[in-house]
């Protein structure tokens, strides 16, 4: 990975905003005819004001999909690597993995949700472990990790870690932004998808140390983030104001939910949430999902992975109602 020389496009040579562009043999018609910038740099200066993170810390992927690909891509050898997962957990941690052909070590969560630093710990003596993934706040638990126990990791473990902050904007709890300067083994991922509302466009953020960053845009493809998609981001990121109020309204609604729900009997524990969704017991999981289908109410149904329980995303008001009206009209059953 260290020889590899990256695919030089057109764009790379040329910088320039302006010009007669008969560089990338591109059709010289239309409103979409040019490619986009590959590395984004109208869209990172953006990025380093909101989040406070200078533009070489920052890379911008196809979603942090892409990001969680490249990871193993650039640190782990087929066939020879391991990465570390807590379960249970986002899924496409194992399915990239299995997909690099990287072996997953997985050390299950602890009752209250939390990592096992005893059973962790342990591991590190295997020299072939090379990546860990931490999702917090998690996905599906929707809690987040101890602050005090990932910086414990991140102090003796030698290989990368990475953090999946994708909920943090939902959460009262520090980001581990902070902590990029201090420890280069560190690679924090955000998301637009989330709080930002912008799911559909597909952008991810990883936040590390410049050397880190200069791998992800050696191995990306050059033009991974389109144009139209770096325009939404620019768009929605001139109005932080309207993010943060719609922020509020969903934290609204999720302590409203957990304060409702709970109160229905076929409703056993709400677990509580550093999320934009809530990790909900019910008394049959399989049963009550499927009811709710018939009501035109889609939520996940986690029973294979948490027993009996449902992950519920936090919807408009109007919508939170009309799932409560749903759960009521069940109990009565």
């Amino acid at each position: 990975m260290k020889n590899l020389t990256p695919y030089s496009s057109a764009r790379d040579e040329f910088t320039g905003k302006t010009g007669i562009f008969m560089d990338a043999n591109e059709n010289p018609y239309g409103n979409l005819n040019r490619y986009p910038d590959p590395y984004q740099r109208e869209l990172k200066s953006s990025i380093s004001k909101i989040k406070g993170v200078d533009e070489d810390k920052i890379f911008i992927g196809n979603g942090s999909d892409e990001i969680i690909d490249l990871c193993y891509r650039i640190f782990c050898n087929p066939g020879i690597d391991k990465v570390l997962t807590f379960t249970p957990t986002y899924g496409m941690y194992d399915v990239s993995a299995a997909v690099n052909d990287v072996k997953t070590i997985k050390v299950a969560l602890t009752k209250n949700f939390q990592l096992d630093l005893e059973k962790t710990k342990l591991l590190f003596s295997d020299s072939n472990l090379k990546l860990i993934f931490i999702c917090s706040p998690n996905n599906p638990t929707s809690n987040a990790m101890n602050y005090s126990d990932i910086e414990d990791i991140l102090g003796i473990f030698h290989g990368i870690v990475v953090i999946d902050e994708a909920y943090i904007d939902f959460s009262e709890k520090p980001s581990f932004l902070s902590l990029v300067n201090r420890y280069p083994n560190l690679v924090v991922m955000h998301t637009f998808s989330k709080a930002f509302g912008l799911a559909a466009a597909r952008v991810g953020m990883a936040f590390s140390n410049p050397d880190i960053i200069k791998y992800f845009n050696k191995v990306k493809p050059p033009y991974n983030v389109s144009t139209i998609n770096q325009k939404a981001v620019l768009n929605k990121l001139k109005n932080m104001q309207a993010v943060k109020s719609q922020v509020i309204r969903i934290k609204k609604e999720r302590e409203r939910l957990s304060a409702i729900l709970p109160e229905i009997k076929v409703v056993e524990m709400v677990y509580p949430s550093d999320a934009n969704f809530l990790l909900v017991k019910v008394k049959n999981a399989n049963d009550i999902y499927n009811r709710l289908v018939t009501m035109n109410i889609i939520v996940r149904n986690r029973n294979a992975v948490i027993g009996n329980c449902l992950r519920i995303t936090i919807g408009k008001r109007s919508e939170n109602d009309k799932l409560i009206d749903a759960f009521n009209e069940i109990a009565k059953i």
